[in-house]
């Protein structure tokens, strides 16, 4: 009899050797509980592990099999489990019109049309809550546990426009959760999606007055401009005019000042694109402090130049992938939120090997980016004075609109950038736009090999720098 329930985690892996290991473990068990408890989420099951005794109860083949894990004084548990929430994922009742997820293409991979609103990917993965769905038990275990930071999405803070952009009544109240989960010490990292002539301008100044006066302890606000693609249907949204980024940028800076004369530190973020749009130069390293939204696109111009000038090293500063969080039904360890002492994921890419010819055989080096990146990268390596080495900037044909980043370049825009080179040209693909081996279109990196010398690099200044100097005819 099959006692499985069908949130019951998986087990993907068990470590050789490890407490598991000995205690007979395999890949295929289903965790049916632990301690008595059957865990919700990844962040349940790696505090009931941690005891030294775990009694685990499994399925396999349709029997129910107790066992009983020792674990040594600092032993890890060893097993790795096939998901990051158990229980259902608490999906978005919102329906916001600059939502990307209403503007994908169909035919890509089913998981990234989820929209979830769940404070627990929140802390795991850095995605936005607008706390729409957030209940007074949400708040008693995320103050229990120490669930921080969150990512709350703001966007407006008057209750009518907030409710109206979420299109969700309760968007005009949930906010009250705010006040509550800083007060019982939880960082949250505030975003607002700037949309021209909805909630920029005064609406942006009044939401950002609303911010400081209620809630001075966010830790950051990232003002982000609406990503737009070919697919989008809503007639009010549109990217930002020159003038209208020039405005918004000004009264960010107004009140960036504002907040740092009041809490004493940097708070308000605006996003990198508004400055390439408005063309004003991006701040200092100093304005951005310890680059806390680099993955909303704030300070990732200033940290990639400083580091690919030899002024930084941007190595730690990494990003796992666009859409990296939405596949929490294909966890990996390359995503693990349990990793190293805290539960959040940690930075750093997945490594992709792809066979190559020896580097002799390459006489010319180009490297891949979106067009937004291409703005920043082609300066720098013009200085260089290395003809040999090219940026190729990829149009997104896939998604169109605004969306020029590298995080969102497919496979089939990248062979149509790249066109007839052969393989005497060395391809540097950046590894943001890939979740494992696999680009958002479902092509993998094994079939760009196929037609193209490539090498899979981390999105780094300091990487690509020491990339291009290592490629023969950099300096010795």
């Amino acid at each position: 009899m099959d006692t499985r329930t069908e949130t019951a985690p998986l087990v993907v892996s068990v470590d050789p050797g490890s407490a598991a290991d000995r205690c007979g473990i395999v890949a295929g068990d289903a965790i049916v509980s632990v301690n008595g408890v059957v865990p919700r989420d990844i962040i349940e099951w790696q505090h009931l592990v941690e005891e030294g005794v775990v009694e685990v109860r499994l399925e396999r083949d349709g029997e129910e099999l107790p066992v009983v894990v020792s674990r040594k004084a600092g032993e890890p548990f060893g097993v790795e489990v096939s998901s990051a929430v158990f229980d259902r994922i608490h999906t978005c009742d919102n329906h916001c019109e600059f939502c990307f997820i209403y503007q994908l293409p169909k035919g890509m991979r089913r998981s990234l049309y989820t929209k979830d609103d769940d404070y627990r990917l929140s802390f795991l993965y850095g995605n936005f809550t607008t706390l729409t769905r957030f209940t007074e038990a949400d708040l008693e275990r995320v103050v229990e546990e120490r669930l921080s930071p969150l990512y709350v999405s703001v966007h407006a803070v008057e209750p009518r426009a907030r409710a109206e952009m979420l299109r969700n009544e309760r968007g005009g109240t949930s906010l009250r959760w705010l006040a509550q989960i800083l007060a019982g010490g939880i960082d949250v990292h505030a975003q607002i999606v700037l949309c021209p002539g909805v909630n920029d301008g005064e609406v942006l100044e009044d939401t950002l007055m609303r911010l400081l006066e209620e809630h001075p302890g966010i830790s950051s606000i990232a003002v982000v401009p609406v990503g737009l693609s070919r697919h989008n249907t809503e007639s009010r949204m549109r990217v930002h005019t020159r003038e209208e980024a020039r405005r918004d940028v000004a009264i960010l800076r107004g009140w960036a000042e504002r907040y740092r004369s009041v809490v004493g530190r940097p708070v308000v973020f605006a996003a990198d694109e508004l400055y390439l749009r408005a063309g004003i130069e991006v701040p200092g390293a100093p304005e951005y402090g310890d680059f806390a939204m680099l993955e909303d696109g704030i300070g990732i111009v200033r940290s990639f130049t400083d580091a690919f000038l030899g002024l930084a090293d941007d190595r730690r500063h990494r990003d796992g992938g666009f859409f990296g969080s939405v596949d929490a039904t294909s966890y990996v360890r390359s995503l693990n939120p349990a990793a190293d002492t805290g539960l959040r994921r940690q930075a750093t890419a997945v490594p992709v090997g792809i066979r190559r010819r020896p580097l002799d055989s390459a006489t010319r080096l180009a490297v891949v980016t979106g067009e937004l990146g291409a703005g920043v990268i082609g300066p720098l390596v013009s200085a260089l004075d290395r003809p040999e080495v090219e940026v190729v900037a990829v149009p997104n044909g896939h998604f169109g609109g605004n969306t020029a980043v590298a995080g969102l370049m497919t496979y089939a825009d990248i062979v149509a950038a790249l066109g007839a080179r052969d393989r005497s040209t060395l391809v540097l693909v950046p590894d943001i736009c890939l979740n494992g081996d696999r680009f958002l279109d479902g092509h993998t990196v094994g079939q760009l090999a196929g037609l193209y010398n490539v090498e899979i690099v981390p999105t780094s200044g300091t990487a690509l720098r020491a990339r291009i100097d290592s490629f023969p005819g950099g300096p010795l």
